[in-house]
């Protein structure tokens, strides 16, 4: 009874304009991300712009809880908003936390695999923007929101190969005696994966919302 009531109840729909907001600035964050691994411009401006791009979305998540618990009938359960949003909010915090790694320990090269997993990077934050843009008119929408999760699934897939290679490759580089180079690679190479990672969190959790809703 209750689902019917609130299915006949108009509901706030200022939720998805902030999602997608979010979603953009993930994308550009992920854009500097690869801009910066592949030397298309200085680090620390680099840097800088994933910085902002991260504030500017840490300020929509706090719209967005805001908003949910001001707002009588949401588009969808209270608790799913939140963990979307919390999930997106992760994915730019993670490419934050990894060009900062690489500014502490003055990082200025990369290897072929880090530059991949930036693009890699790039594509799973597209799709995710895609498919939050859907999340507005989810039933119409629910094969293609399916078929866009299912392919944020085989990027981070691919991005778990590339890590492989990476660190198998670091380890043979390093086995004359550079344990640093093999230590600050390491640790780039799993902040990298960390980012596809917290993007499939995302993905997994527009799929729960899906099967809820359908």
């Amino acid at each position: 009874m209750l689902r019917w009531f609130q299915a006949l109840m108009p509901k706030e729909e200022g939720f998805f304009p902030l999602f997608s907001r979010h979603a953009e600035l993930t994308v550009l964050g992920a854009r500097a991300l690869a801009d910066l691994l592949d030397g298309k411009a200085p680090i620390a401006e680099c840097a800088a712009t994933i910085s902002q791009r991260e504030a500017e979305a840490d300020a929509i998540t706090g719209e967005v809880m805001q908003a949910v618990r001001r707002t009588f009938i949401t588009p969808f359960d209270r608790g799913d908003i939140q963990d979307l949003i919390g999930l997106l909010d992760d994915a730019i915090d993670q490419m934050q936390k990894t060009a900062k790694a690489i500014t502490l320990f003055e990082v200025t090269a990369f290897t072929p695999q880090m530059r991949e997993m930036g693009q890699v990077i790039v594509q799973a934050a597209e799709r995710t923007a895609e498919a939050v843009g859907l999340l507005k008119a989810m039933q119409q929408n629910a094969a293609k929101l399916n078929s866009l999760t299912e392919e944020i699934v085989r990027i981070e897939e691919r991005s778990d190969d590339l890590y492989d290679e990476g660190i198998k490759a670091l380890f043979l580089a390093s086995r004359d005696g550079r344990a640093m180079d093999y230590i600050t690679g390491a640790e780039i190479y799993d902040h990298l994966e960390k980012v596809v990672d917290r993007l499939q969190d995302v993905a997994n959790r527009i799929s729960g919302i899906l099967i809820e809703h359908l």
